[in-house]
């Protein structure tokens, strides 16, 4: 009889790229993989090899959502036929971590970012004590957990003493010969030759702002798509407006990560300008990092640790400092005037894309599997 995994997050399972590798690596090994998320009102529908489930909350923000989330998650997984448990981000942590105990199971902790340090926190410092306790009484009791980069890895190792494997979020290797057409982003779609892209979170911190108002100093054959959706969605689609710049915008809303890269590999630069505001953007490695790496497009992206790592061993763009639109249009015209380093990072992509790829970077998992084995045997 196969083994079964339950691999739980909080959010609906439709953009969560990495939940879904993570899923394929533990399918290919044989095991019944289900995956757990919420249902949101709007929630596009999932088709995958194998099973989801989504659970429906009463509450969608602030203490109450997170309380319910790992209440019902914890009865789900309690009453569940199980051997092992997976838990994404620090928010789901709870309900795992009590569910695996009362079970006898093996748990495995998968770390996206520094949770405690997100932007949403750093200000709210009771809120943020609170997820920093819940932290401390229970990753040092975990054997082995994952984290999304090297220097996170360190960081918690050195914090809680549990051993942290890194496993970056690395795209699957893209067939992009496929012929499937999107719609035209723009009105004048002619008119638009060189389209910059942004991809993720609309959340505070991530330089969006600066990337809208850059295009008021270029010409109006650039255009600017924004892919995703979050908190400042509503904030950014009216700073657009007020600058009447609705015909070289354009938001597609969230897109499942199935059909991301259509729109990924038309752009000429992608960007991911991250604020500092907190250790977790300061060491973040962003996916839409490499996804515009596999889609052959090159990256603007903020001079910070890990990302500079990238960009620098690889040759595939060019990390930048500015502070405001004027400074980042200006960025953007040195490339376009500087064409034959522009085909050099574009060619650096493709093959970067050889080596950052999940087909290597999967083989991680093997020892964490490695490591919760001989811990169940002792324990």
């Amino acid at each position: 009889m196969k083994k079964r995994v339950i691999v739980s997050v909080s959010n609906d399972l439709v953009a969560d790229h990495r939940v879904h590798k993570t899923c394929l690596y533990f399918y290919e090994k044989g095991y019944d993989v289900w995956l757990v998320g919420r249902a949101l009102k709007h929630s596009l529908p999932v088709y995958r090899i194998y099973r989801t489930h989504r659970i429906r909350l009463l509450f969608h923000k602030k203490f109450l959502f997170y309380a319910e989330l790992n209440i019902r998650l914890f009865f789900y997984l309690l009453f569940k036929k199980v051997d092992l448990l997976i838990s994404n981000d620090l928010d789901t942590l709870p309900a795992n971590y009590f569910a695996s105990r009362l079970k006898r199971i093996s748990l495995l902790y998968d770390s996206h970012e520094y949770f405690t340090e997100v932007p949403e926190l750093v200000h709210r410092k009771f809120v943020q004590s609170i997820w920093k306790r819940i932290e401390a009484s229970i990753v040092p009791k975990l054997p082995v957990a994952i984290t999304v980069n090297d220097s996170l890895a360190q960081m918690y190792e050195k914090k809680y003493g549990t051993k942290f494997i890194s496993i970056r979020n690395v795209p699957i290797k893209a067939n992009f010969s496929t012929n499937e057409k999107i719609p035209p982003f723009f009105t004048n779609e002619k008119q638009i030759t060189h389209l910059l892209l942004y991809q993720g979170s609309l959340n505070i911190g991530r330089g969006i702002e600066k990337l809208i108002d850059c295009m008021l100093y270029l010409d109006p054959n650039f255009g600017l798509l924004i892919i995703g959706s979050g908190d400042m969605e509503q904030q950014l689609k009216k700073q657009v407006t007020d600058l009447n710049l609705t015909a070289r915008i354009h938001f597609t809303g969230k897109l499942p990560f199935e059909s991301l890269h259509l729109y990924t590999r038309k752009a000429f630069l992608g960007f991911s300008l991250e604020e500092n505001l907190g250790l977790n953007y300061f060491y973040a490695l962003p996916n839409k990092l490499f996804d515009y790496i596999h889609a052959g497009v090159p990256v603007v992206c903020s001079d910070f640790p890990e990302m500079r790592n990238i960009v620098q061993k690889y040759n595939i763009g060019v990390t930048t400092y500015a502070n405001n639109g004027i400074e980042l249009a200006k960025l953007i015209k040195e490339i376009c005037q500087n064409v034959e380093l522009y085909h050099t990072w574009k060619n650096n992509c493709k093959l970067a894309s050889e080596e950052l790829c999940w087909e290597k970077e999967k083989s991680k998992y093997d020892e964490c599997l490695q490591i919760l084995s001989a811990y169940q045997k002792n324990d």
